[in-house]
């Protein structure tokens, strides 16, 4: 099975991309890769770009890594609420490619994240949870670490006891209904 994970950010220092990667340690018996979105930095979106220009090679790189995916980990940075220009440039790009089943391919995802505050990005994760079903993703589960810099450690992970429980148990039901 493949684990595909990435943060929605561009930052370099993505607390976001943290937490993903973060995660992808609980899943040590699957292949595992981790995306970078700076690595795949297109022009804005527009329909005018499309016509004159066509798809990018990168929007058609990223879809490749979805499709051949068993599970999308992806922890979402929230910018006023909602997703960064980084990932919905992205999500845009891949939504106009033709013959795709649907945006995320209808692939098993896990949703996070977090934030430096304490709602731990609530608002970019009810978005997503409320919109990606529409867009091909099947979400399998949620989790938001609230105040990041208090509850999370480069080198241990998540050290408070209650949000580590949490994704502990989330991750262990995952793997037993949908990674068999």
């Amino acid at each position: 099975m493949k684990v595909v994970a990435f943060g929605g950010s561009n930052s370099a220092a993505s607390i976001n991309k943290k937490l993903a990667t973060y995660t992808t340690s609980f899943f040590k018996e699957h292949s595992i890769e981790i995306l970078d979105l700076n690595e795949y930095e297109m022009p804005l979106f527009s329909v005018d770009k499309l016509a004159k220009n066509g798809l990018p090679q990168l929007a058609l790189d990223f879809a490749k890594k979805i499709d051949e995916s068993d599970l999308l980990i992806i922890s979402l940075a929230e910018n006023n609420g909602a997703y960064t220009v980084a990932f919905k440039n992205i999500f845009d790009w891949i939504s106009v490619i033709q013959g795709r089943k649907a945006f995320w391919g209808n692939k098993h995802t896990f949703i996070m994240a977090t934030s430096p505050g304490s709602r731990g990005g609530a608002s970019v994760l009810n978005l997503a949870k409320t919109t990606l079903p529409f867009y091909g993703a099947n979400v399998i589960d949620t989790f938001s670490l609230p105040s990041f810099y208090e509850n999370f450690n480069d080198e241990k992970g998540i050290v408070n006891a209650v949000h580590f429980t949490e994704l502990q148990s989330k991750i262990e039901k995952i793997k037993t209904d949908f990674l068999k």
